[in-house]
């Protein structure tokens, strides 16, 4: 046996505080587990239990003392005594402030998440503190009451700090019930999405639908990001990653659902796929609002109308800032109805049609300010402005997206069946029957922007009847 495994440790001593070192090196014990002997001079502890350790520090540290306070007078014993109660009074403010701050109620917790749910900064937070303190001071005229309600409020800390920490306790705790939730469901419903923040990072957000025993819940179960590639194999590899690092059992999963990325539904590398393998009962389905999105898809003459249009706003918005400035001082002279043009955007679904119907209602203010441009391009796009043709096309597209953004909207949201979900596709393929029968009628009830833009019905064409024929089509199947 070596002589490394015979050595005795220091722990194994049991070393206990001598009360004879107060006096003679001015060490005391606090009061705590696992307490060192601390100097009362400097607060500093040692960590061995010796006479040698303590005594060390003393004569280095604090040569002088022993001149100043000679051991055995009654200076020293008065200077110990001091010393000892200067300790225990700061300690005991301590442990009080730090007992205040264990014991903080419930409502110290409730701020930090209603400014979360609002959306506010926590740097404002100190203001609503001043904000209260000015009200307490003006409404209440008690003045042991207003110092006690005063009192309280400071108290209360609203600093951002503060407030982060807090809110990251409370999704901590949000966070580790969703997870004991999951662990005792039996199935669970996966919906993935991958979309890039503003930062070009790839996000993967992952939504779980389970029965917690009581009622169906939604959740928001993670946000991965993707450095790099986002193939199918890198998808999976983060999703089951953090499915083991969490002890969740993917085989419990039974149905996912994705969008048409290549990288989701890969008949070999996809994400479906590669969780088909683990889990062979998993059934996967491409999100039914995707699949609205992509049967509005424009082609043809319609998709060059609606390119001349972002065209047109691009250039008023786009080209100089002063050119946008002076557009919008022309919208604020002329008192239009709005304030701005509006930019697409193809990942976000409804500004497609927010964006042509602001420009269609926009459109003799910007006849006016296209008219106005000394610019060459200005001049192309007065032209098709002034196209009766293309403005009914516009209007048209203006109309029919509205609608649609109106059924995408009604596909989102929280606690939707497939009931739901299906019973809203029916219902829009009747409304596209009702669409096309208003346009072949000359109606136009549903289509109110082309009614103010034509001046007749006979300048309803075939391009617009056959995109709602192509509608239908497209929901159907």
């Amino acid at each position: 046996m070596s002589f490394s495994t015979l050595k005795r440790k220091i722990a194994d001593e049991n070393r206990q505080f001598n009360p004879a070192w107060t006096n003679k090196y001015l060490f005391i014990l606090p009061p705590h587990p696992n307490a060192k002997p601390m100097c009362l001079i400097c607060n500093e502890c040692v960590a061995v239990f010796k006479d040698y350790n303590v005594r060390r520090h003393h004569s280095e540290k604090h040569q002088t003392f022993r001149t100043n306070f000679p051991e055995g007078s009654q200076e020293r014993v008065a200077k110990v005594q001091s010393l000892i109660a200067s300790y225990k009074r700061s300690s005991t403010t301590m442990v009080r402030s730090f007992t205040a701050q264990l014991e903080l109620p419930q409502h110290h917790f409730v701020f930090p998440g209603y400014w979360q749910k609002k959306k506010r900064p926590f740097t404002d937070s100190e203001t609503v503190k001043d904000c209260m303190l000015a009200v307490v001071d003006e409404v209440i005229n008690d003045d042991k009451i207003k110092t006690s309600v005063a009192s309280a409020i400071k108290n209360v800390p609203l600093s951002d700090t503060s407030n982060i920490r807090r809110v990251e306790i409370l999704a901590a705790d949000v966070y580790e019930t969703l997870l004991g939730d999951l662990m005792k469901a039996d199935t669970m419903s996966i919906a993935v999405d991958e979309s890039t923040d503003k930062t070009d990072t790839a996000q993967l957000c992952i939504y779980v639908h389970f029965f917690d025993s009581k009622c169906f819940r939604e959740e928001l179960l993670c946000l991965l990001p993707l450095e790099g590639h986002t193939t199918g194999d890198i998808v999976f590899g983060k999703i089951s990653a953090f499915f083991k690092d969490n002890g969740l059992d993917m085989m419990r999963v039974c149905m996912l659902v994705t969008d048409g990325a290549p990288s989701m539904t890969g008949k070999v590398n996809g994400l479906a796929a590669r969780w088909s393998a683990v889990a062979p009962q998993l059934i996967s389905l491409h999100c039914i609002v995707h699949q609205a999105v992509l049967c509005a898809k424009l082609s043809g003459a319609l998709k060059t109308t609606m390119d001349n249009v972002m065209a047109t706003i691009n250039f008023i918005r786009s080209t100089s800032s002063l050119q946008h400035r002076l557009f919008r001082m022309l919208l604020s002279e002329m008192s239009a109805e709005h304030h701005d043009l509006l930019l697409h955007n193809d990942v976000r679904w409804l500004s497609k049609g927010k964006a042509l119907e602001r420009f269609c209602g926009l459109r003799k203010e910007i006849i006016t300010f296209l008219r106005s441009s000394k610019q060459k391009k200005a001049e192309t796009h007065l032209s098709r402005i002034l196209d009766y043709n293309f403005m009914a096309d516009a209007c048209f597209l203006s109309d029919i997206f509205k609608h649609l953004n109106d059924l995408n909207l009604a596909l989102q949201g929280r606690d939707k069946t497939v009931i739901d979900l299906v019973e809203q596709m029916r219902a829009f393929l009747v409304k596209l029957d009702l669409f096309a029968t208003d346009l072949s009628t000359g109606r136009m009830l549903h289509f109110l922007t082309l009614r103010k833009c034509i001046s007749s019905p006979a300048q309803i064409t075939n391009v617009m009847t056959d995109f709602i024929a192509r509608l239908k089509m497209n929901f159907a199947g």
